[in-house]
């Protein structure tokens, strides 16, 4: 009887070690699916984005904004960055006023772009962390899965251009009362 307790002791930790070692595996590959569902998100809002400038570009007659807009929207993967960056140089350079909806599509745009950005590299952060854990390096957990990448721009955010309120006229003063009239 003795002997029948090391087998179940050893029957549960072998049970244990099992249900960590797959649910440590699960974890490794929901991060890495999250990050590349983020990636093809930051893809889309970064298409959204540099399509709003060619259209804002073309309606303002603005060469240098189109230039940078349409190679933000024909870069290859290596390119992206410094093409994304040069936009927004490009975007932050040109008066936006949020009443104008094609200026309001670049904003709306530009903050969603924000947004994904910061989702995607959180995500990208956290898989790496569940990369350099040691038990996922020694049992290599993560050779199906392309080590995700930072994308690193400047804020993308472009802030709309203040315009200044309207200047009331100075009150006109009231007419005199009229002669013999008592109020």
């Amino acid at each position: 009887m003795r002997n029948m307790w090391w087998v179940v002791v050893v029957v549960v930790a072998v049970a244990v070690l099992a249900t960590y070692l797959t649910w440590t595996a699960q974890r490794v590959d929901r991060l890495h699916d999250r990050s590349a569902a983020a990636a093809r998100s930051l893809d889309a809002h970064l298409l959204r984005r540099a399509a709003a400038a060619a259209v804002l570009a073309e309606d303002r007659q603005a060469p240098e904004l189109y230039a940078a807009a349409r190679i933000a929207l024909d870069a290859g993967p290596d390119e992206r960055e410094a093409a994304e960056n040069d936009l927004t140089r490009q975007l932050r350079s040109v008066p936006l006023l949020p009443e104008d909806p094609r200026d309001d599509a670049v904003i709306a745009a530009s903050r969603r772009l924000g947004l994904a950005r910061q989702v995607h590299n959180d995500l990208a952060r956290e898989a790496h962390a569940a990369r350099r854990r040691r038990l996922v390096r020694i049992l290599l957990l993560t050779r199906r899965h392309d080590r995700p990448r930072f994308f690193d721009i400047d804020d993308p955010t472009v802030v709309p251009s203040r315009v200044a309120a309207p200047v009331s006229p100075a009150p006109v003063a009231a007419p005199p009362p009229a002669a013999g009239v008592t109020g």
